[in-house]
């Protein structure tokens, strides 16, 4: 398995690993509830560094993202993002990604560890009549995520480290920019892209860091965070907290088999371009025959993935993900659905016993803004 470059921080922090996309990851460092709600009332620090990265510049790098994705790169702005899908041929799934404009002309494309090859082959295959260059910087960069309502409290509370932090307040959700990091002790000075985007449901940012200088930031946010409730977490608190926030987790919500409108992403899907790859497909295709939904539950026993859904005797669909939501107080899952059977009286089969279950919209939680 893979390491991200501060693996070593995670060891003298006391986490608990877990094999995830090929890399070895923090799961936890104290408990799954704490860090969660770390996140929830204060802010957490995660290291995200197994994210797959690929820089996309050139003459028709714009033309080329236009035509290998599903959405409409063209049409974010310098310093901006864009949530957006990487469709196959067929109109399934690939992966879900986000898009950064983030110099002139140059893109940055984040996927999923476990995707990596797959997005690769498929930018790959898709540039083969662009004036494109595709650089993987996968192993280049760390990326870590600050994540919290108070999270803008802490960049703002670092002032002396990185130049331009004032201005992050005025910073749009899935925009981002370039500031320069700068040690006390004058050895350190480097560039950081700071995008305010995340994973969670709360306010937060993303700080895509060269590998040599991963260890610094991650210290200097603990450090100066701590006062303000700012602790580690693991990819534990970060499931459960995607799922409260009603986030599709690829292997879950989507998938190769999955079209993009039964899980609610068909506005993610720019039609009225001339041509990309999976349009055909999903023109040609007929309307999906499920739909992803919000449940809820009572009592402590939550619904977990693949467990079947229930109208009587006939199975209907199947959990996606499910969890007792620790900042709820009771299960929710998500599940995609037989169309005519979403406001039916539905049960979730839990190992032979029926959990009565309610539809409830998505998501689960939102913030106060």
């Amino acid at each position: 398995m893979k390491r991200t470059v501060l693996f070593e921080e995670h060891q003298e922090l006391g986490a608990s690993f877990v094999e995830f996309g090929g890399w070895e990851m923090p799961v936890r460092y104290t408990s799954d509830l704490a860090e969660h709600h770390s996140v929830r009332k204060a802010a957490g620090l995660f290291d995200i560094s197994h994210m797959a990265e690929f820089e996309i510049y050139g003459p028709e790098a714009t033309e080329f993202l236009d035509y290998a994705v599903g959405g409409k790169p063209s049409t974010i702005a310098e310093n901006k993002a864009k949530y957006q899908l990487l469709l196959s041929e067929e109109g399934g799934i690939v992966d879900d990604l986000i898009i950064y404009h983030w110099k002139p002309g140059r893109y940055i494309l984040v996927a999923n560890a476990g995707n990596h090859d797959a997005v690769a082959e498929a930018l790959k295959a898709r540039s083969a009549n662009f004036q494109v260059t595709i650089d993987d910087i996968t192993d280049a960069y760390s990326l870590i995520a600050l994540q919290g309502p108070r999270s803008l409290e802490i960049l703002q509370n670092i002032p002396s480290l990185i130049e331009g932090i004032e201005g992050v307040a005025e910073m749009k959700y899935y925009s981002g920019t370039f500031m320069r990091f700068k040690s006390a002790n004058g050895r350190v000075d480097v560039e950081l892209f700071v995008a305010r985007t995340g994973y969670t449901g709360e306010d937060g940012f993303e700080i895509y860091v060269p590998n040599d200088f991963a260890t610094f930031i991650w210290r200097a946010l603990l450090a100066h965070g701590e006062e303000l409730g700012l602790n580690p977490a693991g990819l534990a608190a970060r499931d459960t907290l995607r799922l409260e926030a009603g986030m599709p987790l690829y292997g879950h919500e989507l998938g190769l088999d999955i079209h993009p409108a039964a899980v609610n992403l068909e506005r993610t899907v720019a039609f009225d371009k001339a041509d990309f790859v999976g349009k055909a497909a999903l023109q040609a295709s007929a309307a999906p025959t499920r739909k992803l939904i919000g449940l809820r539950a009572e009592g402590k026993r939550a619904p977990r993935a693949g467990y079947p859904v229930m109208h009587g005797e006939k199975v209907v669909g199947e959990v996606t993900s499910g969890v007792l939501s620790p900042t709820l107080g009771y299960p929710i899952a998500m599940a995609l659905i037989d169309i005519d059977a979403i406001d039916a009286d539905l049960t979730v089969d839990i190992r032979g016993t029926a959990l009565e279950v309610s539809r409830v919209e998505l998501p689960f939680y939102k913030r106060q803004k």
